[in-house]
């Protein structure tokens, strides 16, 4: 009892020396700014649905009834959030109008609900849904923005990402087509475009044009080497489209690739890789040890950009494609691509030909020197890399970085090298390379870092900026794209409560951005669901941030507040 009591008064001592209000501690979540002077943000909303993992995944947003719809994986259903009461620079917690569940919407042998859009004029929304198994052909579904249930198309297996364009003639699904676990059925990926009616009434017919990969041409760097034919092979993962609606790029992560579609046409272009990032070279230095340390250094390893969700834009004329390089793998019960270094130590003959940092007498010193043993827990695909039974070149998973893309061309015009993690080091030196449910310093080193999951742009001003979610990390990088060539790193945010495991906002999944004109606090807004967390975070710019916060203080307030609520409690009896 009497170690409560000190706690509670040294607390109390600590929160008043802050300055807080406590009211404030007790409802504003920690939230987090390095640097961005010229780009205040502050945290003005937040919901929590309560449901843990899984409660917020992917959210899109309504300006005309200024509601947010949030995919939840934890009650597999949707949430309608309102987000008309929210205020410019005034935190407000964010409400829940409904929430509808898949098992209601009358559809047979369905499981998940993947993906949600909203369509840019009519009470029109879209669902992706995955059916059971998964294997089997999913649905699109169409609901009302109050969530009545109007009519359903089939699509191809997994949906996992469906859009509208732009001007609301079409909605375009990402079926990624991925294998049962045990690997005895692997559709082929595909892509679904639907013709949008100028009504969609209640049971009304809809069909969807199915878009396969056969006779596509693909260009020798899309990674095509596992299992399966080329067509079980390539998984459509994520959409974006051209501002003009001509134009539809998809993300087949597992393949390090871009698709192009052609929407006037209805048939997809063609396929380019994206090539790899060369740790070995100046300026793409990463944290690849697990060794209880931050050692951003050059490496002989070679980064498959693999992006999930990618966001595009045109300027003067050129589009761009942003890609979040996160990485993924063939992971499954009956096969896996990954291995440890470790595992193969012995089959590991680099070859300098494949890097160009290091001549061969340089990288044959490194592995002398233990550089194989350093790297043990490393995890690397070995699917790729070996020649004559050796591994010549060591290829991993994600970028740890964001790039852009010349669409058109797929050259690439700017990669943001090593600078997250550079960041992140000096900004939350504690909870380098940490992971999204547990805090451990430099537990993600040996595989994708910080993790870059999901990038959305928008504009602010006269400046278009880059949004970032860091799914391990729990923050969101900005970056000032005016110049896509000359992009600029801003600052970093977070309202993950480093005090706990899983406590705040955790693992952003699903980023939107709304303009200031379409805004209900008409101020420029960034919202972001948390899929540990089950949160949903509305941040808003141009507001005023408290200065010499950062998560040790965070951390303190917090503290300072569940102690000051529990004695209440008590006292209360």
């Amino acid at each position: 009892m009497k170690k409560s009591v000190i706690a509670g008064l040294t607390a109390i001592g600590l929160l008043f020396s802050t300055g807080a209000p406590i009211n404030a501690m007790a409802e504003v979540p920690s939230f987090f700014q390095y640097e961005g002077s010229s780009l205040p943000i502050t945290q003005i909303g937040h919901y929590d649905s309560l449901a843990g993992k899984g409660g917020t995944e992917i959210l899109a947003y309504d300006p005309i009834s200024k509601q947010a719809f949030v995919t939840n994986g934890a009650e597999s259903g949707i949430d309608i959030l309102s987000f008309a009461d929210l205020q410019n620079g005034k935190f407000s917690k964010v409400k829940s109008k409904k929430r509808v569940y898949l098992k209601d919407l009358g559809m047979d042998r369905v499981k998940d609900i993947t993906s949600i859009a909203v369509h840019p004029t009519d009470d029109l929304i879209a669902v992706a849904v995955v059916s059971d198994p998964s294997t089997d052909r999913g649905y699109i579904a169409f609901l009302t923005k109050d969530g009545e249930f109007l009519t359903k198309v089939q699509v191809g297996s997994l949906p996992d990402m469906v859009t509208f364009t732009p001007d609301g003639k079409k909605a375009v699904v990402a079926n990624e087509g991925e294998p049962s676990v045990d690997y005895l059925v692997d559709p082929e990926g595909s892509i679904s475009v639907i013709e949008i009616p100028k009504k969609v009434k209640k049971g009304a017919v809809i069909t969807a044009k199915m878009l396969t990969f056969d006779k596509v041409s693909l260009d020798d760097k899309v990674r095509v080497s596992s299992k399966g034919t080329i067509a079980q092979q390539l998984e459509p993962e994520y959409v974006t489209i051209s501002p003009d609606s001509k134009k539809a790029f998809i993300s087949l992560q597992e393949n390090n690739a871009i698709a192009a579609v052609d929407l006037e046409k209805d048939q997809i272009i063609d396929v380019k890789g994206l090539g790899v990032k060369d740790h070995s070279i100046a300026g793409n230095e990463l944290d690849a040890k697990k060794n209880g340390k931050t050692e951003i250094e050059k490496l002989p390893l070679l980064g498959y950009y693999m992006p999930d969700a990618i966001d595009s834009f045109t300027v003067e004329g050129t589009t761009y494609i942003l890609t979040p390089n996160e990485g993924d793998s063939r992971d499954y019960e009956a096969y896996s691509e990954e291995v440890k270094i470790k595992k193969v130590k012995d089959e590991i003959k680099l070859n300098a030909d494949h890097y160009q940092g290091y001549t061969q007498d340089e990288l044959d010193k490194l592995v002398e020197e233990g550089l194989l043993d350093e790297l043990a827990d490393t995890t690397i695909t070995k699917e790729n890399g070996k020649v004559d039974g050796k591994y010549e070149s060591l290829y991993t998973y994600g970028g740890r970085s964001f790039s852009i893309f010349n669409a058109d061309t797929m050259e690439l015009v700017y990669d943001s090298g090593s600078e997250f993690e550079r960041v992140i080091a000096e900004a939350l030196p504690k909870y380098f390379n940490t992971t999204h449910d547990e805090i451990s310093y430099d537990k993600r080193s040996a595989s994708k870092g910080p993790e870059p999951e999901t990038v959305v742009h928008g504009m602010i001003a006269d400046k278009r900026y880059a949004f970032i979610a860091l799914e391990r990390l729990s923050g969101i990088m900005v970056y000032d794209i005016t110049v896509p060539q000359e992009a600029k790193f801003v600052t970093l945010i977070s309202s993950r409560d480093f005090s706990g495991d899983i406590e705040g906002d955790v693992s952003p999944e699903g980023l939107q951005f709304i303009p200031a004109d379409v805004s209900p606090t008409e101020a420029p807004l960034l919202v972001a669901t948390h899929e540990i967390s089950g949160t949903v975070a509305v941040y808003e710019f141009g507001g005023k941030i408290e200065r010499g916060v950062n998560p040790k203080e965070n951390a303190t307030r917090a503290y300072a507040a569940k102690v000051i609520s529990l004695m209440l409690k008590k006292l209360g009896k």
